[in-house]
Parts: structure tokens; sequence; C-alpha cells
């Protein structure tokens, strides 16, 4: 079977490997579409942390079912998507429901390789049948969780001002899922076009360009208190420092992007604030459940994310050129 392969950063190749052959417990994916997200083009470029090459990126994934192992309950043929984050089920981190940050996680793509490839082998556990939702919107599920967990480790409350840094995918599910919650959701990014895109589609309720009058703009859609919760989907450190200076006092910030580089801020400005700093790591079944049934519900959207899409053996072609932003990509579905 064909795999693309990171074998170095800047570097994809198709190569010929292996197809998995049936084990208890396990489930053979015929791989159908695949999501490119910040942390495969990050991958690619040499700047993702936890990562070792070679690697078979891609981690949001659906297909079908090719194959089952022993003890496996699913029929051939069914739609399904993966929840690329496995778990060891035992540390303190898994005890505490959390396994989203599990210790010893291996997220597929990343710590092991992922689903750019034809066939892929995965528990049984970290495969989700739905049969009712087209292959092509299963694949930005992932994408999506990573936004509804955020939103839901936040805790944010309705009718509060929300500030999400970052207009591409990641923060795109941000701020569909603080909507949903009846947040007042303002968008700010470098690019008119993806802001103009979160109005039009989204349904945002402001936009802030970034630059030199963000502070001031801020300040004037919010009664100069900013935002009580403020949300960086950037993979900026220097958009992720800024956010500290956006957060009313009271709020809370929530890092969702992982940049590979320290982050500094004033502590007396973090202190007189009594502000609440979070990271947000990856998702659970709980979030992908949320993301499905708003999907089925229309309080979420997707299909209009899809800018570009291309195929498996054109791989080393189009992320490079998915990777510049003057591509305007929003969200590219690789199509095996």
């Amino acid at each position: 079977m064909k795999s693309a392969i990171c074998t170095q950063p800047g570097v994809i190749e198709i190569q010929n490997v292996a197809r998995p052959v049936d084990k208890p417990g396990h489930v053979i994916i015929k791989i159908k579409h695949i999501g490119i997200c910040g942390t495969d083009i990050h991958a690619f470029g040499g700047q993702q942390p936890y990562f070792e090459y070679p690697r078979v990126l891609g981690h949001e994934l659906s297909g079908t079912v090719d194959s089952v192992g022993d003890g496996v309950d699913l029929a051939i043929g069914k739609n399904v998507y993966v929840v690329p984050y496995m778990a060891c089920g035992k540390c303190i981190a898994c005890r505490n429901n959390k396994p989203n940050c599990c210790t010893d996680i291996q997220v597929i793509g990343v710590h092991i390789d992922g689903g750019m490839t034809e066939y892929l082998q995965v528990p049984v556990d970290y495969v989700v049948e739905t049969n009712d939702m087209p292959l092509d919107h299963m694949a930005v599920v992932e994408c999506l969780a990573i936004g509804a967990h955020a939103v839901r480790r936040s805790r944010l409350e309705a009718n509060t001002d929300v500030l999400v840094v970052g207009a591409g995918p990641i923060g795109m599910g941000v701020a569909q899922f603080a909507k949903e919650r009846g947040a007042r959701v303002i968008m700010m990014d470098m690019n008119q076009d993806r802001l103009d895109y979160c109005k039009n589609s989204l349904k945002v309720d402001a936009t802030v360009l970034a630059g030199d009058k963000a502070t001031e703009e801020l300040a004037a859609l919010t009664n100069n208190e900013f935002p009580m919760t403020v949300f960086d989907a950037t993979g900026n450190p220097k958009a992720m420092q800024s956010c500290f200076g956006w957060v009313s006092h009271g709020g809370t910030l929530v890092l969702v992007s992982v940049v590979k580089a320290d982050i500094q801020f004033s502590d007396p400005e973090f202190h007189k604030r009594e502000m609440t700093l979070m990271g947000s790591r990856n998702a659970t079944k709980e979030d992908f459940e949320h993301v499905i049934k708003c999907l089925r519900e229309g309080r979420a959207v997707v299909s209009s994310m899809i800018t570009h899409r291309g195929s498996l053996v054109d791989l080393p072609t189009l992320l490079p050129l998915w990777s510049k932003s003057e591509t305007g990509v929003i969200k590219a579905l690789v199509e095996v």
C-alpha cells in the first residue's frame, strides 16, 4: 500500500509499505479522507514539539471498516472516524478522566505513524461508527473537537465577551462552540479575508484586524472592559504573549495552540487581573460526541471550511503549497 512519509522537515515521500494484518481488538480502516491540520504543517516545517522523523502524518481521519480482528463487533464497510489520542488508561491524568493529556499519550500522526496512507490499523476503542454523515465532513470532526474541548474547559458563560485570536480552522472551531454556548464572539487575525469568512459564514459578532490599533478596537468593542475569555489559536509566540494584555480583570486566557518556544508575560499585569491561565490539549470522546451532535443539529458548520482538496499521491507537491498563507487554504482535505 502507499503511504506519504515525512522523512525530514520539508520533505514528503510516497513509499510502498506493508499493509497491516488483522490482530485482536483492532480495526483496519480503509482511509478515505485526511484533514490537513496545523500540526501537520508545523511537523512538515520542523516546528512541531513531541515529534521525530520519519513519520507518517495525519490524524484527522475518516474511512470505512476494511477488516477486523478477534473481539471486534464492527461490520465491514461501515463509515467511521478516528479519535487519534491513544492513552495509557493508568496514569494520573487518565485516572482523573483526562486521557487527552495522558502522561504517555500516543497521538496518531505525531508520536506514532498516522493516516496519510491507504490502510490504517487502530484499536477498536478509538474508532467511532457514524453512518449518517458525509465522510469528508467526518475528517474535520477532530479539528472541531479541539475547539469544543477548549470552550468546555474554559467554562465561559453566555452573554459574555469572548476573543478568539487566530482565524484558522482551530480558531474557527473555538468561535463556533463559543457562539453555541451563547457568548458574544470577537475574532482577531492578520488576514482580512479570513475575518470576512468568519463574519459572513460563522456569524461571529465582530472582527478585529491584528495590528497597532487592535487593543484600541477591542477596548471600544467591550466598553473598555476587554473580553472575559480569550483563546489563542495562532501558534505564534508573539501573538500568544499579546493575549495577556487583552484579558479582562477576573478573566481567563486559554492557550489552545502549542509552539516550540517559551512564552513570557508580565507578572504584575497577570496578577492585577487575577487572571486564570489555561492550556487546552487535544480533546476527549465527549468533545467528539458534542461536535457530531452540533453538526447534526446545524449548530456547527464544516462544509464551507473545506477550501482545497487533493490526492494522497500528490502530497509531496501539495503540502508545501498548502503550508503557504497566500494559497488561501482554510481546511485542505486529502482524498484517498
